[in-house]
């Protein structure tokens, strides 16, 4: 596939000080699970063609994989899974348990890869999938050496992984790895990796495989891009990510914030097109129905808001003060505001009073100032009418009013 060419230039400059240094990471590859393990959200179901809208902007993007469905689960899944493997240009992947009806389903769907799985812990074993360990092993070279005898890439997943004995999850690892598995995912289905931990487990299993690594990190404490990104460092290749990190209870680590902190942070060209990332989200929120919070990192409305006056002075002044300065909002493509309200200072006002149009002295700006903060602090929002109103009300000239003077 022709990867695509990047639309925005990654920024040079990088924060000095403590933090600055060599990128711990080399390659990062994006495998999206929105469509799959996103859609698993509690009360979310996406269309037919919700999923098609969604999967051609992942592909359009160059999302490196993507995660169609699960195409035993029904007849209009199946068919959403074959639609999107046929339509788009990216590796298109299916899930399946190791079971040989949904092995099958998966290879008939027309997918590059099936991802398989079977759980590895003990409480798994016992409780959901009433099995021995013993068959679990079984039941998983089974499966991946009938999707390597179709000619199809597997990946393979001890379910459950960061909640396994060590040395039972190294035993599947051989198995899987000597049936000829092209990828391990290690999944923290349960979201108690931290990321320390979690990229000794990395590093522990890469002694075991000649596969490549891929991790799936849950969010349950916070910590799933945190450890995503530590799966990376410990020498993965590949991280699963949903957009805006919907999924399973508390979701999965995010594909925004997976993207740009390998592309920001670590300096890694991942080869996605990230001034769409914020058309994204909003496609993936109206989908999913899941609001996107304001504080979001990346795509929410306050990512690249400022109210405080020092704040916003800083950026007005220059945009790395107060912003990261290696994401810009023009890079994922967003745009910055500055919002009127208690915490307003005057630089915010004299610029929004002069997008709109006036032309303040001094005194009138302090005076508007006043009362914009005096407004917000009735919890009362300012927008441009209010702000217009105010101007008015001290007596600031417009721009218009002035021309008129002229003219006249």
């Amino acid at each position: 596939m022709t990867r695509r060419i990047r639309r925005v230039p990654r920024r040079v400059e990088f924060f000095q000080g403590t933090l600055a240094q060599q990128s711990e990471i080399e390659d990062v590859r994006i495998f999206d699970t929105t469509l799959r393990d996103g859609e698993q959200s509690p009360r979310t179901s996406f269309s037919y063609e919700e999923k098609r809208d969604m999967a051609a902007t992942l592909d359009d993007m160059g999302t490196h994989v993507i995660e169609a469905g699960f195409p035993v689960n029904s007849d209009a899944e199946f068919d959403a899974v074959a639609d999107i493997a046929a339509s788009t240009d990216t590796t298109t992947c299916g899930l399946a348990r190791v079971v040989d009806k949904d092995i099958e389903a998966a290879l008939d769907s027309g997918v590059d890869m099936v991802h398989t799985f079977v759980s590895t812990s003990d409480v798994q074993l016992a409780d959901s999938m009433h099995a021995s360990r013993a068959e679990a092993v079984e039941r998983a070279v089974r499966s991946v050496e009938r999707v390597r005898d179709a000619g199809v890439e597997v990946m393979f997943s001890p379910m459950d992984a960061t909640r396994t004995d060590e040395e039972f999850l190294i035993e599947v690892v051989e198995a899987v790895s000597e049936a000829g598995v092209d990828w391990i995912n290690l999944p923290d289905t349960c979201g108690v990796a931290t990321p320390t931990r979690f990229a000794r487990m990395v590093e522990t299993v890469r002694e075991h495989t000649d596969a490549r690594i891929d991790v799936h990190a849950h969010d349950d404490f916070g910590l799933a891009s945190a450890n995503a990104m530590a799966g990376f460092e410990a020498g993965a290749a590949q991280a699963q990510v949903s957009v805006n990190g919907i999924g399973e209870r508390a979701g999965n680590a995010a594909y925004e914030e997976v993207v740009m902190a390998a592309e920001s942070l670590y300096g890694v060209d991942t080869g996605i097109d990230t001034t769409r990332i914020t058309e994204l989200a909003r496609i993936v929120e109206a989908a999913s129905d899941i609001p996107i919070p304001a504080n979001k990192p990346v795509v929410g409305q306050n990512a690249f808001s400022h109210e405080s006056g020092i704040h916003a002075a800083g950026v007005i002044e220059n945009a790395d003060t107060f912003e990261p300065g290696v994401m810009t909002p023009e890079m994922v493509g967003a745009t910055r505001e500055f919002v009127l309200g208690k915490h307003t200072g005057t630089h915010s006002v004299r610029k929004r009073l002069a997008d709109i149009g006036f032309d303040p002295s001094d005194a009138e700006v302090r005076e508007v100032t006043r009362r914009v903060k005096d407004h917000g602090a009735e919890k009362e929002r300012v927008d441009d009418v209010t702000l217009r109103s105010f101007a008015r009300d001290v007596g600031v000239a417009h721009v218009d009013d002035k021309e008129e003077e002229v003219r006249a």
